[in-house]
């Protein structure tokens, strides 16, 4: 898998970007409403463009291109946000880079992996990607927190991640190539039909032969699945928007340095790591039931941030605990629900998984910094841990 180094290194450009850029913009403007308007507009325009991105290279059946426009035109937006310290102008340039460019990269990369290996090592693949190139995203945080604790500039962290963006590229270019052969998710479309035929002709044996018990033919409800799908990124986003500054305000009340924010981060990441290598071992458990797990669990952690508002050391412990357990739960959820998509999502819809998750996050970065405001985070935390649960209900109905 030597075509995902590039991979890897966009992931440490936006492991050290993560975290930087909300705090950059609330230190220059003084408001959490930047950082929701900032996250919430490139989320919206990435609604059109990743069913473009999607829709263009199923159609053309080429995918290297996508990524290296991607990453291409990141580091050059990025190069350009050393340019200014107006946040306007920051704000455009993000809604640009993320809106449009970044998320090119997602549709033909899912589809590159499904194409690449046999559907029976998707989940495998899928999980040792997010594994390995998460383990960029901990190597980004940490270049965050060294940036911090050695005073670097605005301008040369900016300029770090913009040139890890353009390694990207260039690696991409030698390494990565188009499969030969796009036959595997049609085949998995093809055995998946087959074996609900197959169902049925054996629940309608069971009927002619008057058993009792002859059991249920359900297909795949795919508007719930996709409502799936976006409202777990609603409550996802809703939490991690404005997390950095929630983090960082508890420091500031007990005396600690912000860098405490790239440890939290990092933690949240190495379980995201810990997950992708838990799925690797696991990888026969059923998609569905993982993810329905993954869902509740999270539910129970949103809620239980509600006890870390009081600023302490032992909260930021406790917040830190949380926030590994989330990262370990979102991978699970992550790798199963792309294994469904890849397969279920028709030719040229593939581009759907990620309009459905911009759509959530795009929602989610809105509203979190109003109900900050008007009611504090325990409110957020309460009001995600809820709509985690409705996404539970939506997966429950898809089968």
């Amino acid at each position: 898998m030597k075509w995902i180094i590039g991979f890897f290194f966009h992931d440490i450009a936006f492991g050290l970007l993560s975290v930087f850029l909300p705090l950059y913009i609330f230190f220059i403007s003084g408001s959490l409403l930047w950082v929701g308007i900032m996250s919430a507009m490139a989320m919206f325009l990435s609604i059109p463009s990743s069913f473009l991105w999607g829709y263009l290279c199923d159609r053309i059946r080429r995918y290297k291109i996508f990524v290296l426009i991607s990453f291409l035109f990141s580091s050059i937006l990025l190069y350009f946000f050393t340019l200014t310290n107006q946040v306007i102008i920051l704000v455009i340039l993000y809604v640009i880079m993320v809106g449009i460019f970044d998320i090119a990269y997602e549709p033909s990369k899912n589809i590159l992996i499904a194409e690449l290996y046999p559907y029976e090592e998707w989940k495998k693949a899928y999980a040792f990607y997010e594994g390995f190139t998460d383990t960029g995203f901990i190597i980004g945080l940490f270049f965050g927190f060294l940036a911090l604790n050695y005073g670097f500039s605005s301008k040369f962290i900016l300029l770090i991640c913009s040139g890890f963006l353009f390694l990207a590229f260039l690696t991409s270019i030698f390494l990565l190539e188009d499969p030969i052969l796009i036959i595997e998710r049609r085949r998995f479309v093809i055995e998946r039909t087959v074996d609900f035929i197959c169902k049925g002709f054996m629940i309608l044996s069971k009927i002619i032969s008057g058993r009792s018990e002859v059991g249920k033919l359900k297909r795949e409800n795919m508007i719930a699945f996709l409502f799936g799908i976006t409202f777990f990124s609603l409550s996802t986003t809703m939490l991690f928007t404005l997390m950095p500054i929630f983090i960082n305000n508890m420091a500031e009340a007990i005396g600690l340095s912000s860098s405490i924010v790239y440890i939290v981060y990092i933690m949240n990441t190495l379980g995201i790591v810990i997950g992708a290598l838990f799925i690797m071992k696991k990888e026969n458990m059923s998609e569905i039931v993982s993810i329905r797990r993954a869902i509740l669990f999270r539910s129970l952690l949103a809620f239980l941030l509600i006890l870390t508002i009081k600023p302490s050391l032992y909260s930021i412990l406790f917040v830190t605990v949380i926030l590994t357990l989330f990262g370990f739960l979102y991978v699970i959820y992550l790798v199963n629900v792309i294994s469904i998509s890849v397969g279920i999502l028709s030719k040229g819809k593939v581009g759907l998984f990620n309009t459905c998750e911009r759509i959530g996050s795009g929602v989610g970065s809105l509203i979190s910094p109003i109900i900050v405001q008007l009611f504090g985070f325990s409110y957020l935390f309460l009001i995600s841990s809820i709509i985690f649960i409705i996404t539970y209900i939506f997966f429950k109905i898809f089968i």
